[in-house]
């Protein structure tokens, strides 16, 4: 099955925006982009196995695996300007996924956005949890709406996924000696995200020889949904 959803293909596309979902999340959490863009921008959103349309396929243990799928299938599409944006463990692939396609010689792929992820993070530890403080460390987060925790087929359904990214997340660590991006990097992040801080995010800058920069909202862990016309719109502006 496919990594790459196609959420808008114009006839003739100007630019391509990638999108890498959350821990637990899917190619669906970014459909609603698609009015905030400019029609000639192409949106793509990476789904990983195990959720969604992919609900049937086992989930993988390692992130670099989803990079490496996510790196073919992109290889894969016509040359375009690109802009890769990933939010918290989607951050991490994006980031991946990039040092993969720069490393195969692409230079169409301009621009990682980085949001609600620092560079180096610490392990959480959520996979080892119990179910109820898992959940609670989710909806903390403010990624589900609580209802969803009230039905028993998609809790059921959702835990695993959860606690599979959590784990995976956890088992990351970027491989000594990494080259630094040529492409340009902008970190995102929320003023009250207990997860990183807007320091952390400016570490993003030593992971480019390219040009940096950052961008701090108004809110927690999941600040895109509020501003997402805002984030949408900022993820590709200037090219």
């Amino acid at each position: 099955m496919p990594y790459l959803v196609r959420h808008v293909s114009p006839a003739a596309p100007a630019l391509r925006l990638v999108c890498f979902p959350h821990a637990g999340g899917g190619a669906s959490f970014f459909r609603g982009w698609a009015r905030h863009l400019d029609p000639s921008v192409e949106l793509l959103a990476i789904q990983y196995p195990g959720r969604e349309n992919r609900f049937t396929e086992p989930l993988v243990g390692e992130l670099a695996e989803l990079a490496a799928g996510a790196t073919a299938e992109l290889l894969a599409e016509p040359p375009r300007p690109t802009v890769l944006f990933g939010h918290s463990m989607g951050a991490m692939v994006a980031y991946e996924t990039l040092l993969r396609l720069e490393a195969s010689g692409a230079t169409h792929f301009t621009r990682l956005c980085a949001s609600g992820r620092a560079l180096d993070a610490p392990p959480v530890g959520a996979g080892e949890v119990t179910d109820a403080e898992l959940i609670a460390s989710v909806k903390a987060l403010g990624g589900s709406h609580a209802e969803v925790w009230e039905h028993a087929e998609l809790r059921e359904m959702l835990l695993p996924i959860i606690r599979n990214d959590y784990r995976l997340i956890d088992a990351y660590r970027r491989a000594p000696g990494t080259p630094p991006l040529r492409a340009e990097v902008l970190a995102l992040s929320g003023d009250a995200d207990p997860r990183i801080t807007p320091d952390q995010a400016a570490l993003w800058a030593t992971a480019t020889t390219g040009p940096f920069s950052s961008e701090v909202y108004d809110g927690a862990h999941f600040y895109l949904t509020a501003h997402a016309a805002r984030v949408a719109r900022q993820a590709v502006a200037g090219l």
